[in-house]
């Protein structure tokens, strides 16, 4: 590995560490040894912090969901939930498809699987949090009321929702996805879109090399999307 190169990989675990000991409320959970050889293999890997961040999150409020918290959270203990979104933000972004192997062998984190009733209250759950702190606001309403009504009609469904009925419900929730974010992206003004875009460049930039520029602008495109819904704390709605 280049100087240069251990640099890069030994700032993203400085920043790794740092999240998680604000996550951990302060308590000092060093990235060292194993714990840093795991995090550097993410950082050759391409993850982008934010979507280690975001895994580390996804851990965290399973962790919370089970009762009280017993101890500090190691980093080893979130390596599933971040490849399980690193695998997401590919999909996002059109890199790749859904093959976890791809992205080193791991089994999905336990409980990361959820069924459409549980996605969909979670994302009822979301929005309504994001809309009752002030994080979105009016023009959001339809978005949340689309979708609780999508719960509602998952949950009325005793064996699931199948066939055509499943195919037409995913469509509508990739079609409310795009609409959530397209009402985000009109918040921010072009400097925060400016910074989201040299971003999205950034976590591309290991995925760049012989990339036809159609597919690099789609690709930055489904990036930026992501950082604006991280940036507004908003649920992915789209289900697969």
């Amino acid at each position: 590995m280049r100087i240069s190169d251990y640099d890069v990989v030994a700032e993203f675990c400085r920043e790794i560490e740092t999240y998680l000991c604000r996550k951990n409320d302060g308590h000092l959970i060093r990235v060292v040894g194993p714990s840093f050889e795991l995090v550097s293999k993410w950082a050759e890997q391409g993850i982008p912090v934010k979507v280690a961040c975001a895994g580390i999150d996804r851990y965290f409020e399973r962790y919370y969901r089970n009762g009280p918290r017993r101890r500090p959270v190691k980093i080893d203990f979130c390596e599933a939930d971040v490849l399980d979104v690193f695998d997401e933000w590919r999909r996002a972004t059109g890199l790749v498809a859904s093959r976890p192997s791809e992205v080193g062998s791991h089994q999905p984190a336990a409980g990361s699987r959820q069924s459409l009733p549980e996605h969909l209250e979670r994302v009822v759950t979301r929005l309504s949090s994001a809309r009752a702190s002030g994080t979105i606001s009016g023009e959001f309403d339809s978005i949340v009321d689309r979708a609780a009504a999508e719960l509602d009609a998952a949950r009325a469904k005793a064996g699931g929702v199948r066939g055509d009925a499943r195919t037409e419900t995913l469509a509508r929730l990739g079609e409310l996805d795009r609409a959530m974010i397209a009402l985000a992206r009109a918040r921010l003004d072009e400097a925060a879109m400016a910074q989201f875009e040299a971003e999205a460049d950034r976590d591309l930039a290991p995925f760049k090399a012989g990339m036809p520029a159609d597919t690099f602008a789609r690709a930055r495109a489904a990036a930026v999307g992501e950082l604006v819904r991280r940036h507004f704390s908003l649920p992915a709605i789209a289900f697969e």
